[in-house]
């Protein structure tokens, strides 16, 4: 059975584990596999911890998708951050900044449950227009969205992924979607 609650700090090993495994199933063959074989599940959550999305007064809202009672996914959502930046929010726009569910849970509705409760979240907070950044290269994930009634508005931006050894970073192109709340 699928039930979608809030995330506590308790959760935050979880998921990150869910966002690790979303990474590199999702981003396999466009993001560099070094990349992908060096995300640590301990690093992640330790990040989730120092950010504290579990905390009822931060702006952004994360959702868990859980089925069966094991962490399926998950959604993170709040108001819209001018040029990407968590401390720089447009107050009149929602966006969900990421939305990564197990590989597993691909096609089941889980995602689409994800979304529908992030949404009404968006439009309890008075929100009725919202923005997602995809990687251009993440096909499967914009088709989601686009299903969803999202569709790219225009506005491109690009996500540098650091390499080791000092490397240049990949630049990988992200596209902006739009919709409404309610569509």
């Amino acid at each position: 059975m699928l039930t979608i609650r809030h995330e506590e700090p308790e959760d935050a090993e979880a998921v990150a584990r869910v966002h690790i495994h979303g990474w590199q199933a999702g981003y396999a063959g466009f993001m560099p596999d070094e990349v992908l074989r060096r995300l640590n599940v301990t690093a992640w959550a330790q990040r989730r911890r120092d950010v504290g999305t579990a905390d009822p007064e931060h702006p952004f809202t994360t959702l868990i998708a859980e089925v069966d009672g094991a962490p399926a996914g998950f959604v993170t959502f709040g108001p819209y951050r001018n040029n990407q930046d968590r401390d720089d929010l447009d107050p009149t726009l929602g966006e969900v900044l990421g939305m990564y569910v197990e590989p597993a849970h691909w096609g089941d509705g889980t995602a689409r449950a994800l979304l529908a409760a992030a949404r009404a979240g968006l439009a309890a907070r008075g929100w009725s227009e919202y923005r997602v950044w995809v990687l251009a290269d993440n096909h499967r994930a914009r088709r989601f969205y686009e299903r969803a009634g999202l569709s790219p508005d225009g506005e491109r931006s690009t996500y540098p992924v650091p390499l080791a050894g000092g490397a240049a970073p990949v630049v990988l192109v992200e596209l902006r979607y739009a919709g409404r709340v309610d569509g």
